[in-house]
């Protein structure tokens, strides 16, 4: 790296920059072509391959192998949004403010791909600018908040042509700009890559806590004991000194009462609990003592939460009172395993009823056993998660250096050679 004066860029986004280099609009360096190709099909059109908003969020690099969505485009379409290889496309339309200006690049020459309706193109204009230092000037989210800042809507946010041309990128000397993104290419993959190891490292882990789990609550923690067969498909044997009970046998199961979104503090004197965990405080409590929630409402209906003490339970949670006395944190372990998100119903907004779940049968060791299923499981549990934890930090730290280093090099902090490119090879 070449430590070098570093000057003023006069855009606030950008900051300092080499003394060589500029910050340009991008209208004078690259034409922008919005895209309105849709997946309408008209008379006298012919088939096309789109590359979509999904190809884009998901993609940093279009290539063969993407599974491209097929639509009909008429002829000046197909000749006005036809990707050529190089060419950058970003997201110009989204329902989330900080999903505009998303990039991916065309890595390969495809035909008869052309751009969608969310995304606009950016092409190369006279040679000033390379496509992937463009691309790489969109991955760094200095630059790409000055889009997020002009998105406008209500419930989808767009960017328009005006804005984008108006936007503003660092200028280094187009044989910069090729060193920058060759090392960006490939220190970027190795990041990838380890972070990609260290996510399989998480997937491993939380199967093996599942399979811990699972096996403590069907099976016991005595291998040696006499099994029987528990007349539940997903559990097989238990046991032999297990019972079986439906869950309304053991515990009655209600639903919360209903606060408004108004009533619903930031702070005060006890925690709120809706179905998908904390949503905020009240002044009163409507339970006092150690209880599970399970929640009722929403895509992760049927997710388990453990809450001790005052507290109030919305509508949308459902609370479990024991009849009889229970681990309380056995039960946890048995409920997230018996996954009861898959009970829900199939509408647009997905629930479960409490009927459901009553109905259901568990097997049910004795008090002492639960006690111990639960001490067991907290050690196990406990120790994978300190794990997992750690692997996360992991991961946050390499995303957090990819960031940095991403910056530093598209605004010039870091200057990138050719030996720095040639190291990049073998790192």
């Amino acid at each position: 790296m070449i430590v070098s004066d570093l000057i003023e860029s006069g855009t606030e986004w950008i900051g300092m920059i080499q003394r060589e280099w500029r910050s340009t609009k991008i209208k004078g360096s690259c034409y922008v072509i919005p895209s309105n190709v849709d997946k309408k099909t008209e008379d006298n059109e012919q088939p096309v391959k789109l590359c979509n908003y999904v190809d884009v969020y998901y993609n940093d690099f279009i290539k063969q192998d993407i599974n491209f969505m097929e639509a009909t485009a008429n002829e000046n379409e197909v000749i006005k949004f036809q990707l050529e290889e190089s060419d950058v496309i970003i997201t110009k339309d989204s329902e989330d403010p900080f999903d505009i200006a998303v990039p991916a690049i065309v890595k390969d020459k495809i035909e008869n791909l052309l751009c969608g309706y969310h995304l606009a193109i950016l092409r190369n204009y006279k040679n000033r600018l390379y496509g992937a230092f463009i691309f790489w000037c969109f991955k760094d989210l200095s630059i790409a908040s000055q889009f997020h800042r002009e998105a406008t809507g209500i419930t989808r946010w767009a960017i328009s042509r005006r804005h984008i041309k108006n936007g503003i990128l660092p200028l280094p000397p187009l044989p910069e700009q090729k060193l920058i993104s060759a090392y960006l290419d490939r220190t970027t993959a190795t990041i990838d890559k380890a972070v990609a190891v260290k996510r399989k490292q998480l997937e491993n882990l939380e199967e093996l806590k599942k399979s811990i789990i699972y096996k403590a609550v069907t099976k016991g923690l005595d291998d040696s004991v006499e099994m029987k067969d528990s007349g539940i498909e997903w559990i097989g044997k238990i046991p032999k000194g297990w019972k079986v009970k439906r869950i309304k046998d053991n515990f009655k199961l209600q639903s919360g009462e209903n606060l408004t979104s108004e009533q619903i503090q930031n702070e005060g004197s006890f925690p709120v609990l809706g179905g998908n965990g904390l949503r905020g405080y009240f002044p009163e409590y409507n339970n006092d003592g150690e209880y599970l929630l399970i929640g009722r409402q929403g895509a992760l209906c049927g997710n388990i939460n453990y809450i001790s003490g005052k507290f109030w339970a919305t509508e949308h949670a459902i609370v479990c009172y024991p009849i009889r006395r229970y681990a309380i944190r056995w039960l946890e372990a048995l409920l997230i395993i018996m996954n009861l998100n898959q009970y829900s119903n199939a509408a647009a907004q997905p629930g479960i009823s409490v009927d459901t779940i009553k109905r259901l049968y568990i097997p049910v060791p004795g008090y002492k056993e639960q006690l111990n299923i639960a001490a067991y499981l907290d050690q196990k549990t406990s120790e994978i998660d300190t794990v997992l934890e750690k692997i996360t930090l992991q991961i946050e730290k390499l995303e957090e250096y990819k960031k940095s280093l991403i910056h530093e090099c598209v605004t010039g902090k870091r200057r990138i050679t050719e030996a720095d490119v040639q190291e990049a090879v073998y790192a």
